[in-house]
C-alpha cells in the first residue's frame, strides 16, 4: 500500500479470510485502500490467523483486528468501526451477516454511505444460494469446465471414466473462479460503486456471485449460442482447439510450447520458420487439421523448448514457451514490468513476492512491508475509530476484541 495511491484515504473492513473477497482486498490494498482485516478472535490453542505465511504474506497493505461479532459489545464495537469505513467486504453464507446484526441494513443505519459487497459463491438469492462450493464447482456450473479442452480422447459408452483422465475437462492450473470471476468482479463494481457515491453521496449494496461472473467469462460462447442455437465446446472454434494453429506442442527436451495464432499474416510467418509452407493457405481448412497437427508436432519436437523460443519469439510467429512458476518470476519481461519485488518480515526477513499489478496508476515501493502473522493492529484500528484507551480494555476483558 502507498499513502499516495490512487485509493489512498478509502477505507475497507474486510470480513472474509480466504477466497474472493481476500482478492478483491489484496487489489484494492494495493492500490492504495487501508484494508482492515476483521477476525474473530483466536481460540486457546489456536494459531493466531491460520494461514501460512507464504499466503499472508499477499496481504501486504493490510491492518488487521480481532472482534468477536458473536457477541453483543462486538457487535456494537464493529458497527462503531463501521461507521467509519467507506467499504465493507463479507464472504459468509448468505444471510449470516443479518442474523449476526452486522449486515448491510445495520451497518447502513450508522453509515448510510456504506458501500457493502457481499461475494458468495452462487449469490444472495435463488435455489443455489446456500450450496457449499469451491473454485471448480462454479467453473463447472458456469460453463467454463465444458469448453476447455480435454486431456485425452472421451471413453467409450458405458465405460468407467477416470477422474481427471482421458476425456474429462481439464483441471485449470489457477483458482480463475475465485480470482477474476469473483475477486476482480467484486473489486470492479465496489470501485463502480464508490464512483457513483462521489456523484450521489449514497451508499450501496453489492450481491457479487462468483458463479454469475463466470458465466459473463463466458459471454463470447454463451452469446453466440444464444443467438444461433449452436452448442459450443471442446474444438468448437478457433480458441478451443478446431484448428492446429491455436494449441499445445511438445518439445524434444519433454517440454510445451503455446501456439496461438488467429491472424493469417502470422500463420504464415509460422509455416515459413517451420518450413510448412504448404500449408499457409489451409489454416482452416477442416479437411486438413489432423495433417496439419501432425506436421506442427512433429517439427517442434526436433528442437528443444528455448532454441524454439529463441528463433521464434521476435518472428511475429505468436509462439512462446509454457513457463513454470520458477521460470515465470525470472523471466525477463516480467523482470522488466516489476512483477517480483522485494519484501520484508519482521520474523522471516527479506524475500521476493509477487507485485501489485498497477498498470502505471500508482508508485512502486522499493520494499513492501509484510505484517507478523502473530501480532494484531486491534488497539490502533480502534483507537483511530474513536475508541478510548478504557473503552478498548473493556472489549478486552469481556472477550469482544483481542
Amino acid at each position: 500500500m502507498t499513502a499516495d495511491g490512487p485509493l489512498a484515504g478509502v477505507r475497507v473492513l474486510d470480513l472474509s479470510s480466504v477466497g474472493p473477497a481476500t482478492r478483491c482486498s489484496r487489489l484494492l490494498a494495493d492500490y492504495g485502500a487501508s484494508v482492515i482485516k476483521v477476525s474473530a478472535p483466536a481460540r486457546a490453542g489456536a494459531v493466531l490467523f491460520e494461514l501460512a505465511f507464504h499466503a499472508y504474506s499477499g496481504q501486504r497493505g493490510t491492518r488487521r483486528v480481532q472482534i468477536d461479532v458473536r457477541s453483543e459489545a462486538g457487535k456494537a464495537a464493529f458497527l462503531r468501526l463501521a461507521a467509519t469505513g467507506d467499504v465493507v467486504l463479507e464472504s459468509f453464507r448468505p444471510g449470516v451477516v443479518a442474523r449476526l446484526g452486522i449486515g448491510y441494513e445495520a451497518v447502513r443505519a450508522v453509515n448510510p454511505g456504506v458501500v457493502y459487497c457481499s461475494t458468495s459463491g452462487y449469490g444472495q438469492t435463488g435455489p443455489a444460494a446456500q450450496r457449499a462450493g469451491h473454485d471448480i464447482n462454479y467453473l463447472a456450473v458456469g460453463g467454463f469446465l465444458h469448453t476447455s479442452g480435454r486431456s485425452g480422447p472421451a471413453p467409450e459408452a458405458g465405460s468407467p471414466v477416470p477422474s481427471s483422465g482421458a476425456g474429462s475437462p481439464v483441471l485449470p492450473g489457477a483458482t480463475v473462479a475465485d480470482i477474476a470471476a469473483g475477486g476482480m468482479h467484486a473489486a470492479a463494481a465496489i470501485l463502480a460503486a464508490l464512483v457513483g457515491r462521489a456523484r450521489t453521496g449514497e451508499g450501496t449494496y453489492l450481491d457479487v456471485s462468483v458463479a454469475d461472473g463466470v458465466a459473463w467469462m463466458l459471454s463470447l460462447y454463451v452469446d453466440e449460442y444464444l443467438a444461433t442455437g449452436v452448442m459450443p465446446g471442446p474444438g468448437h472454434n478457433i480458441l478451443t482447439g478446431r484448428y492446429a494453429c491455436y494449441g499445445i506442442y511438445g518439445t524434444r527436451d519433454g517440454r510445451w510450447l503455446a501456439v496461438g495464432v488467429i491472424e493469417p499474416v502470422f500463420w504464415a510467418n509460422l509455416c515459413r520458420a517451420l518450413r510448412l509452407e504448404q500449408w499457409i493457405d489451409h489454416q482452416t481448412d477442416d479437411a486438413q487439421q489432423d495433417a496439419i497437427r501432425a506436421d506442427l508436432a512433429a517439427a517442434f519436437a526436433t528442437r528443444d523448448r528455448d532454441d524454439w523460443t529463441t528463433l521464434l519469439a521476435d518472428a511475429d510467429t505468436c509462439v512462446t514457451p509454457v513457463n513454470d512458476v520458477t521460470e515465470m518470476v525470472d523471466d525477463p519481461q516480467f523482470a522488466a514490468r516489476g512483477a517480483v519485488v522485494e519484501a520484508k518480515h519482521p520474523v522471516h526477513g527479506s524475500f521476493r513476492q509477487l507485485g501489485p499489478v498497477l498498470a502505471g496508476s500508482g508508485p512502486r515501493q522499493p520494499v513492501y512491508e509484510v505484517p507478523d502473522t502473530s501480532a494484531t493492529d486491534t488497539d490502533a484500528v480502534l483507537a483511530d475509530a474513536g475508541f478510548t484507551t478504557d473503552e478498548i480494555s473493556v472489549l478486552r476483558t469481556e472477550g469482544a476484541v483481542a
